[in-house]
């Protein structure tokens, strides 16, 4: 009996340890934080995904086989899709023709990391990549309801934009930085709620951004449809969309910003495009 409990102490120390060893019949059972020599990102899902074991705990030497996978059998994501993202991500990587990603490489500022964030603080105020309360509160300040809708969704985003506009004085953001932030709020959407009706559950958003865990929990499971590229793309022409009914342009100027150049107000709004920047940043990948 000593020997059987021993034994069973060290599979829950090692579990523990290394959520990679989950029980088989419930994939998301393991789970533990980052340790302090684990490489994390600006991304809460994909902090959730190595905090459970789905990519490397340790948050490094994360190949595309290992994400694609991960993307594929836990968010219902398609290999096409996951490419992109992840040939997006390796422009972070310091070493040239990088073929893997250690996730701290994404908190390089102005690549795919951006100001506006609607969890972290812009890189000119310190962090950029840990997931900070305050921030967070007031995004959650446009989720009115217990069901976030598209419109909740946007406002929250833009309004996350104006408030680093006007506070932060090094205030920038690129076309890329743009699709990225759109993508942010539609990913949040399709991944946790209802592609359909573009609805997603507030507490279901609100537990993943604040524990960086899956929140089955609260019984999210796996969404039943596959998410493309074309599936994100209609999702950021949505957010894009709803964002330019919510809040009047040009966008407001800063505390020294130079948010002002016609380029970059282009970026933040959709008032009379059809397909968007998404659009032509997907045509530009040629996939």
């Amino acid at each position: 009996m000593k020997l059987s409990l021993s034994f069973a102490l060290a599979l829950l120390g090692e579990a523990l340890a290394h959520p990679s060893l989950a029980v088989k019949d419930d994939p998301y059972s393991a789970w533990a934080p980052a340790g302090p020599d684990d490489a994390r990102a600006p991304c809460p899902m994909l902090n959730t995904l190595a905090n459970h074991g789905f990519l490397n705990h340790n948050g490094k030497n994360i190949t595309f086989d290992q994400l694609s996978k991960t993307f594929s059998t836990i968010l219902n994501i398609n290999e096409s899709l996951a490419q992109i993202l992840f040939e997006d991500a390796l422009l972070t990587v310091p070493t040239p023709n990088a073929t893997t990603l250690d996730l701290d490489d994404l908190n390089t500022h102005n690549i795919l990391e951006h100001d506006g964030s609607l969890s972290r603080l812009d890189a000119y105020f310190g962090n950029n990549h840990v997931f900070d309360e305050y921030t967070f509160d007031q995004t959650k300040a446009y989720w009115t309801s217990e069901t976030i809708d598209l419109q909740q969704a946007a406002d929250a985003r833009l309004a996350r934009m104006y408030t680093s506009n006007a506070t932060n004085p090094t205030f920038s953001i690129s076309d890329t930085g743009t699709i990225f932030s759109f993508g942010e709020t539609a990913a949040y959407i399709l991944i946790l709620g209802d592609a359909s009706s573009l609805t997603v559950e507030r507490d279901l958003v609100e537990y993943l951004f604040e524990n960086e865990k899956l929140p089955t929990e609260l019984g999210w499971s796996t969404r039943p449809i596959r998410l493309t590229t074309d599936g994100l793309l209609n999702g950021i022409q949505a957010v894009e969309l709803a964002t330019g009914g919510s809040f009047p342009y040009p966008v407001p100027s800063g505390n020294g910003s130079s948010v002002s150049s016609s380029e970059t107000k282009r970026s933040i709004r959709s008032v009379g495009l059809h397909g968007g920047l998404g659009a032509a940043y997907v045509a530009g990948k040629k996939l």
